[in-house]
């Protein structure tokens, strides 16, 4: 009796409910062996090579099968990037439900996807001037706010105000509405599971680094990685490869241990040399903590003190130059003053709805402006502001005690003026709320983790055949870049998408569920 086989599409269907390694076939083992088997002819003794002809075929008669079918065509379509599978256009589009503060994952989204534009950039030009720095810095996408799609360090300052508004809004949230039982839960929880959050992605995704090494899939783009003909600014060698995987897995250990870094304040602590691009995780790590530490030390103080303690926080953090943590704490800023404004109430204040058409389209505008104001500020120049036109005079204001690097000055301020006028903006919250922009931000984790394999194994492969084609004199180069980007920027961002559907959103499940076994039932 002949068995229909499934179609594309039910498999497509059915996916959002099996797993990849999920078999709901009804049909017996014989029905689906009787559906694969082939014959052989049975050749003679001493021919060799029909000997191994079913040994050979074993692979072939396994796909054949409607289970090894089935595995291997889903297998296939969780290959396809999640906005191309019909079965989830509506979550990856549009979200079906956007959140009051939705508009932070978003713009988290394209800060994540600018730190790889600057890492695809840096090691072609110089890109840490600004324009008019100097006599070679006129190119057009060095003006203010073009130069913020390859700015990696001013989305790093957006990073880390971000992360500090959403792992103090909930908290805060509770502490003002006085559910001290919720918000130790909260917080315990949130503390709990933000090394696991943090962790966990990066240590798989430096596993596979280990697994492309082994695999020997570093080598064919080795020597493009150190070659200044292809790289004229900045290099990224390949990690080395190890004589045995004992080896190599030992070293990676001993990096992943010193990645968890709390106990050095150094900038480049915790760096691992399977993706140099991880150091800020520590950072995150250590600031999340110092975090937790405010809120819970702050929580049972009357609004006003709590917020002339964090300040007090705030002003200490300043004067010791620790650019990180103060974004951190102006994030927790934010989120208390967006709740004392009722910013995310379904119902908008009284003094909202009483305001005139012409006092509304101002107090737009001026917000709309002084988000402009903030981008600029993220513009800074990460090198030689002293000179650059623009940047003299704010560059002369920078203090001469601060210990951190300059160009953090006007970035963590940009940042934070920024952030501050979005959440007062319509316009920008409908552009952050976008979905193309609101899919960037489901996967900017996985952008940040993936960028640099992703382009160390297949992206140095599609730069060296552009430059191939364009050639590396002049404005070749510039054509060979440009050329290259439009194929290693899909890569990254398929890579991504894998990324996030395979590791991201089930480590997340996983915190869950690993907490739900650890705490104490109530």
């Amino acid at each position: 009796m002949s068995q229909q086989r499934p179609s594309l599409l039910d498999l497509s269907g059915s996916q959002e409910k099996m797993g990849l390694l999920d078999d709901r076939s009804e049909k017996s083992p014989s029905e689906l062996e009787s559906e694969s088997s082939y014959e052989f002819n049975n050749p003679t003794s001493n021919d060799k090579t029909a000997q191994w002809l079913p040994i050979l075929a074993a692979p072939a008669v396994k796909l054949g099968s409607l289970h090894w079918r089935q595995l291997f065509v889903r297998f296939l379509i969780f290959l396809i990037p999640s906005f191309l599978q019909g079965r989830i256009v509506r979550d990856t589009g549009r979200p079906a439900k956007l959140f009051p503060t939705s508009y932070l994952d978003g713009m988290r989204g394209l800060a994540s996807l600018f730190v790889y534009f600057c890492h695809y950039s840096y090691q072609a030009f110089t890109i840490a001037e600004g324009y008019g720095c100097g006599e070679t810095n006129y190119h057009i996408l060095k003006l203010p706010f073009l130069r913020l799609w390859y700015q990696g360090p001013a989305a790093v300052c957006v990073f880390f105000v971000i992360s500090g508004y959403a792992l103090s809004y909930r908290p805060i949230k509770l502490i003002r509405s006085g559910q001290w039982s919720e918000f130790s839960n909260t917080i315990s929880s949130l503390t709990f599971r933000r090394l696991i959050r943090l962790y966990l992605p990066p240590a798989i995704s430096t596993l596979m680094v280990i697994l492309f090494l082994r695999l020997g899939l570093f080598e064919y783009t080795r020597q493009f990685a150190t070659d200044r003909k292809f790289h004229k600014n900045i290099m990224e060698p390949h990690p080395w490869r190890m004589e045995t995987t004992r080896e190599q897995l030992s070293d990676w250990a001993s990096q992943m241990f010193k990645f968890v870094h709390v106990w050095d304040w150094g900038g480049g602590g915790g760096r691992v040399a399977y993706d140099v691009h991880l150091w800020t995780i520590p950072i995150e790590y250590r600031c999340s903590l110092y975090l937790f530490l405010v809120i819970v030390g702050t929580a049972r103080l009357q609004t006003r003190m709590r917020l002339l303690s964090v300040f007090g926080v705030f002003v200490f953090t300043y004067w010791n130059s620790r650019w990180d943590f103060l974004l951190f704490l102006a994030g927790m800023l934010l989120a208390e003053n967006d709740l004392i404004r009722g910013a995310h109430d379904p119902v908008l204040p009284k003094d909202e709805n009483d305001k005139s058409t012409t006092r509304k389209c101002t107090t737009s505008w001026f917000w709309d402006a002084l988000a402009l104001l903030g981008l600029y500020l993220l513009g800074q120049p990460d090198g030689r502001g002293e000179i650059t036109p623009g940047w003299i005079y704010l560059t002369s204001l920078i203090p001469t005690w601060w210990g951190a690097e300059p160009f953090r000055y006007w970035q963590g301020i940009g940042a934070v003026v920024f952030i501050y006028a979005v959440a007062h903006s319509a316009f920008w919250q409908r552009f952050f709320n976008s979905g193309v922009v609101q899919y960037f931000g489901k996967i900017s984790y996985a952008i940040y983790l993936m960028h640099g394999p992703a382009m160390h194994i297949v992206g140095y492969h599609f730069e060296n055949w552009a430059y191939s084609v364009t050639g590396l004199e002049g404005y070749q180069y510039n054509a060979g870049f440009f050329l290259g980007a439009c194929f290693c920027i899909p890569t990254v961002i398929w890579w991504a998408d894998i990324f996030w559907r395979a590791v991201d959103i089930p480590t997340v499940k996983f915190a869950k569920w690993f907490e739900s076994k650890c705490v104490v039932k109530a």
